[in-house]
């Protein structure tokens, strides 16, 4: 039995370091984006909304001030605040500014059928004849902000400036990395994990992430994200015709989304040289929240791997990609058992040398630099790479300390994927929502997030 396992421990980290050194070969040798001209495209900003009113006005007058040009819908999941009056008040001033009202029993079935709600709106405003390959969606969380070269990086002639590309996805990063403001309502120790966990964020999108899709650009299978994601107008009719509407029920409709453009024919970008921000969450427990529904939406596109695999749109390189992210969620079940099953057979077997502890540690001291090289430095490598690439000003401590943290903060993972999969054994695939740094506790928040 103690065999197999570490038989079966040893495939799963061979597979995983292998990868990590392709997506780090990838992340190094990317090239730098080369920006087009947003003028020759028509922006529609797709802005979807529940109980938002804490940040969606500034959102709406950044986004207005920002890209003047840009439509900006607003999508009100029939929210029970005052985030509907909040974007008449801009619609009644602004003729670029609209708002797409949905009301239950047809609202809050997940962010998929408000994004449709949207698209459907969309379609009837447009003038018949237009230039729809010219009209280009992006999707915008309520409290995104993009810089402003966002566009003209999108509109670039490798990006939307190719009739092959059918959508983009630029990069994440969170906007609260570097605010240490103490918070009155927690104490020490409470706002010290808030910024570890906002730093954790930062460093996951900006690095690991980005690596990610640097892989994916050479395979052809880039994913889109839910914030700063881009569709050409056309390529959203051809997945509607195929599909019947251009987003769908999983939890993960940005990643569902991004596997219809590929089956669809059309290519994705990754654009690395400009982003969109976020905040980044301060608790735990809303990690959790977000987290578990990132992986509940992985297992449930599990689903469309027969159709990657069998889809001529689909490189080699984009198969075995798609196939190893699919297949995570259900990996990192299989290392829940694993890796503890393995330590208490290293304890019970070190327990029976003769010497105890001290002298299975002087003969097998090997094995504990191989678990610091095999567990440890693949994700403590990410601090010292984020700080070269994104935070030149800190010091290399803190780098190391930034490394060692992503190391503890990336177990999350275990506790995600486990609620992920009791939800969908209990069939509860609602969508919960992860509510924002700045909202009030209320009666009813509690429900969003269950």
């Amino acid at each position: 039995m103690g065999s197999l396992l570490i038989g079966i421990s040893l495939v799963i980290v061979v597979t995983f370091l292998s990868y990590l050194a392709t997506i780090a070969r990838a992340f190094f040798r990317r090239l730098p984006d080369q920006p087009g001209d947003a003028e020759a495209f028509e922006w529609h900003m797709f802005v979807p909304c529940r109980d938002e009113d804490v940040v969606i006005g500034a959102t709406i007058d950044r986004l207005r001030a920002t890209f003047a040009g840009a439509h900006v819908w607003v999508i009100d999941d029939d929210s029970d605040d005052a985030t509907a009056d909040v974007v008449r008040s801009r619609a009644a001033t602004d003729p670029m500014v609209h708002l797409v009202q949905r009301r239950r029993p047809h609202a809050r079935t997940g962010k998929g059928d408000a994004l449709n709600s949207a698209y459907h709106r969309l379609n009837a405003f447009l003038p018949a004849g237009c230039d729809r390959t010219r009209v280009i969606v992006c999707v915008v969380d309520a409290d995104g902000q993009m810089a402003g070269d966002a566009l003209d990086h999108v509109a670039g002639t490798k990006v939307f400036g190719d009739p092959r590309v059918g959508a983009a996805q630029i990069s994440v990063q969170m906007r609260n990395r570097d605010d240490h403001r103490p918070r009155p309502s927690k104490g020490r120790a409470a706002n010290a994990l808030s910024r570890y966990l906002v730093r954790m964020q930062d460093i996951e999108f900006r690095t690991s992430i980005c690596a990610m899709q640097a892989l994916r650009t050479q395979t052809r299978s880039v994913g889109l994200g839910g914030n700063g994601q881009f569709t050409r107008l056309t390529v959203l009719d051809a997945i509607a015709t195929q599909a019947g509407r251009p987003w769908h029920g999983a939890l993960l409709e940005d990643f569902e989304l991004g596997v219809h453009v590929l089956l669809t024919g059309h290519e994705i970008r990754f654009v690395a040289d400009s982003y969109v921000s976020q905040e980044g969450l301060t608790d735990l427990k809303r990690l959790f929240t977000q987290r578990t529904r990132w992986s509940q939406g992985n297992i449930q596109c599990i689903k469309y791997l027969p159709q990657i695999v069998r889809s001529p749109h689909f490189t080699s390189g984009g198969v075995l990609e798609s196939g190893y992210y699919l297949m995570l969620p259900f990996i990192q079940m299989l290392g829940l058992f694993l890796w503890p099953t393995l330590a208490v057979l290293t304890v019970s077997g070190t327990l029976q040398v003769p010497g105890g502890v001290v002298n299975w540690l002087a003969s097998s001291w090997w094995l504990l630099a191989l678990f610091f090289l095999m567990s440890v430095a693949p994700f403590a490598m990410w601090g010292p790479i984020y700080r070269a690439t994104c935070e030149p000003r800190a010091t290399r401590w803190q780098s190391i300390l930034w490394g060692l943290g992503l190391w503890l903060y990336i177990y999350y993972m275990y506790v995600s994927v486990t609620r992920a999969f009791v939800r969908i054994a209990l069939r509860r695939g609602g969508w919960a929502k992860t509510r924002r740094n700045g909202e009030n506790l209320t009666v009813g928040a509690t429900a969003k997030e269950a």
